[in-house]
């Protein structure tokens, strides 16, 4: 015996002595909830304006901010933030505040769930309530759990070993606590060393997938002040969604407007933390005779989980803890309007929205808040038409429908004069018989000064036809005139504003007579008013400026 305790000693002595064998594990803190939050949320740059946002796949994202408050003993210890947004990028975290700064960060990667219940109970004690399918009694009982939540479940009770939910028998299970390190909610760790210990005001910062916005215009028209010029009410709202099953309460609620050069792909960055449910498997119920009842599923997906409800209510609904009772619903909720307007910042090139008061940023949800609301927004309706040099005016049928535009400009004397993100519009026109629908359209980002041109369509009041007045073909390589002819038509009571586009500019060189050529949206253009129920001709000439 004492030759076997110095053989002994001397192989632990010879033995190497690692340092984290001799270090105290490091204190569990969990952070406060948090006392403050911010929430910025960047439109999808991959969304054209014309693109409804995705309510159920959203691929924007935000930037979160968290302040929240920690105790810390001296020495090393792990941060546990717990509810963290689900989409967050856990490399894009920074967390500020801290003494000793931040040793390491991790994101922990399996939620509360059935599954996770089972394992984490490995070896303990659970009860299991089973009824009497004859008596419709309820019993209790003690076990302790044998095996993983890996295919199937076996409990060790004073009946001996049983497989869960495999003897036909109603049954749920109840666990006395939630396994450590367990969450219903996501949560983010970080190892820091504190000297001295104490409290201190932290704030955590990161990126998180399942965000995006857009911006909804609603303009009605008023009286016009003359011919095709009259004044709107503009109603902007901005429309939020949250895809994550968090909520992020009374928070500073920002908006980025313009488009942003985005190379990472957030959504596979996210690592969404997983959230197992139980499926158990039992030994098909039948005989060599009639064959199995079950299914063969080895050319398809799993059979669905029949035991997942014993880890459920009565209605599969809830997971039962010491009595605690987890809801579904309590991570859904609707999301109320807010009616509050945003103020505008400059942020680089972009546009940043501040709403001035705090807003509920749901879970699941989407919500709106209005940022625009401007009465007396002055605009005009222009008719355009584009002519085509090679067309010959024998050759032209009926005349073609002008386009409408919906004209103004963003600047304070015509009631803007602040950035519109993009999206979409929808103009209401009074008439005799009430407000009706004009037109729908979308919008561009407009920056502060910029003309705004709305599309409204086809016009099917004003016409018109652009041709040459001889037969001979247009020649680009000829530096000889053509001569063109422009019929015009206004069927509406009152004079209209018609642009024609004459050519692309630098192409081309025009002679419009008695108007000023100008170029716009890249053509040489000239505007002409129609009176009233009449029609209009103009002549004009054309030639190749790049012809010798």
């Amino acid at each position: 015996m004492r030759w076997f305790l110095t053989l002994a000693a001397i192989a632990g002595l010879g033995a190497p002595v690692l340092a984290q064998d001799l270090a105290p594990p490091r204190a569990i803190v969990e952070a406060s909830a948090p006392s403050d939050l911010s929430v910025t949320i960047y439109r999808d740059p991959d969304r054209d304006p014309e693109e409804e946002i995705e309510r159920d796949y959203p691929q924007g994202f935000a930037m979160v901010s968290e302040t929240r408050r920690v105790t810390l003993p001296a020495g090393e210890s792990t941060i546990r933030f717990i509810g963290v947004a689900e989409g967050m990028v856990g490399v894009s975290a920074i967390v500020t505040g801290l003494p000793g700064g931040t040793i390491e960060k991790n994101r922990n990667a399996e939620l509360l769930s059935p599954a996770a219940l089972v394992n984490g109970a490995l070896g303990n004690r659970v009860t299991i309530t089973r009824t009497n399918p004859a008596t419709g009694t309820s019993a209790p009982e003690q076990a302790i759990v044998r095996t993983r939540a890996d295919g199937g479940l076996v409990l060790q009770s004073s009946a001996g070993f049983e497989a869960v939910r495999c003897a036909g028998l109603p049954e749920k299970l109840t666990f006395d606590r939630v396994p450590a390190g367990l969450s219903a909610l996501p949560i983010y760790s970080v190892d820091t060393r504190s000297d001295a210990g104490g409290t201190y005001e932290v704030t955590l910062t990161y990126l998180s997938w399942g965000f995006d916005w857009q911006a909804n215009y609603v303009a009605t028209m008023g009286e016009k002040a003359s011919g095709d010029d009259f004044t709107m009410q503009w109603l902007s709202w901005l429309t939020l969604v949250n895809d994550n099953g968090q909520s992020f309460d009374n928070a500073k609620l920002q908006i980025i407007a313009g488009r942003l050069n985005v190379d990472s792909d957030y959504e596979s960055l996210a690592d969404l933390p997983v959230a197992r449910p139980l499926r158990l498997t039992c030994y098909p119920i039948g005989s060599t005779a009639r064959g199995s009842p079950v299914p063969d599923y080895s050319d398809g997906p799993p059979p669905a989980p029949v035991a997942e409800a014993a880890y459920y209510g009565t209605d599969a609904d809830t997971i039962v803890v010491t009595g605690s009772r987890l809801r579904r619903e309590a991570l859904q909720s609707a999301a109320p309007v807010s009616v509050v307007t945003a103020s505008e910042e400059n942020l680089g090139d972009l546009k940043l929205f501040r709403v001035p008061s705090r807003v509920d940023v749901s879970a699941k949800g989407m919500k709106q808040v209005a940022f625009l609301n401007q009465e007396a927004v002055k605009g005009r309706f222009l008719y355009t038409f584009e002519c085509q040099r090679y067309n010959w005016i024998e050759d032209l049928g009926d005349p073609q429908n002008a386009n409408l535009l919906l004209v103004t400009k963003n600047e304070k004397k015509k009631g803007l004069g602040l950035a519109l993100p993009q999206g979409a519009m929808t103009l209401f026109e009074p008439t005799s018989r009430g407000m009706q629908l004009a037109a729908t359209t979308n919008l561009r980002d407009f920056g502060r000064g910029q003309e705004v041109e709305l599309e409204l369509g086809s016009s099917a009041q004003v016409f018109a036809q652009c041709a040459r007045l001889k037969e001979d073909d247009f020649d680009n390589e000829s530096p000889k005139w053509t001569k063109m002819v422009t019929r015009l038509t206004n069927a509406n009571p009152h004079a209209v504003t018609m642009r024609l586009e004459l050519a692309y500019s630098g192409e081309y060189d025009v002679q419009f007579p008695r108007h000023k050529v100008r170029v716009k949206n890249g053509y040489d253009t000239v505007e002409v008013r129609i009176p009233a129920n009449s029609e209009r001709e103009f002549t004009w000439k054309l030639r190749s400026a790049l012809a010798d």
